[in-house]
Formats: structure tokens, sequence, C-alpha cells
């Protein structure tokens, strides 16, 4: 991730509109921010999955990824498994190891890629 030069800035995180995402079963509910231009656009982004969330891919994309609340649970294609609780994060590199994500309980996440 190489971030370019873009102007210092706050977010309201209740002001940025809401999008959902189907999973497999449940969905994710996202709102999204990009700062920075292409090809070194960084999207930012707090993501709410229900309980019962089951991605519906394999991810290859890197990201930093913050628990703030809930518990997740993220397989590798290897199949190790990772659970997260607020306040642990996870880093991955693009197309370094897929992964895919799913939570029993639900969980909020601040991810940044």
């Amino acid at each position: 991730m190489k971030m370019d030069v873009f102007a210092f800035g706050t977010t309201d995180w209740n002001e940025v509109e809401r999008t959902k995402h189907p999973g497999e079963t449940g969905a994710a509910y996202w709102r999204t921010q990009f700062f920075g231009n292409e090809p070194n656009k960084i999207r930012v982004r707090m993501v709410e999955y229900t309980p019962g969330y089951l991605a519906d891919h394999w991810c290859q994309k890197g990201h930093i990824l913050f628990c703030l609340e809930g518990e997740l649970e993220t397989m590798l294609d290897d199949g190790r498994k990772f659970v997260l609780k607020a306040g642990m994060s996870y880093q991955v590199g693009d197309n370094a190891e897929q992964h895919q994500s799913s939570t029993t309980t639900g969980a909020k996440l601040f991810i940044v890629d």
C-alpha cells in the first residue's frame, strides 16, 4: 500500500452511506471512504457482519483489519483458522494467502486496503 499525498480529514462514520453486501449466509454492511488517487487509492471501511455471516468468496486482496466488536473467524486456503476478538487485528498482503471470513456472533471491523 502506498499512501499518496491527500489532505488531512476526519470521518464521522455514522454519516457515511451504509451499503448491504449479502454473504453466502448473513450479510455485511459497509461504510466506505476512498483516499488518494489511482493507482494507489486506499479504501477504508467500517464493516458490520450479521450473526451467521459467511463470505460468499475467497478473498485475495490484502487488508489491515481491526476487530472493534464481536468475534471474527478467518480461514486460510491451507485450512488454518484464526479467531479475532475485539481489540485484535490481522494483516495480509495482496495475493499472499486466500482467506474467507465468517462469524457466528456478528462482528464490527475497521478495514484498510
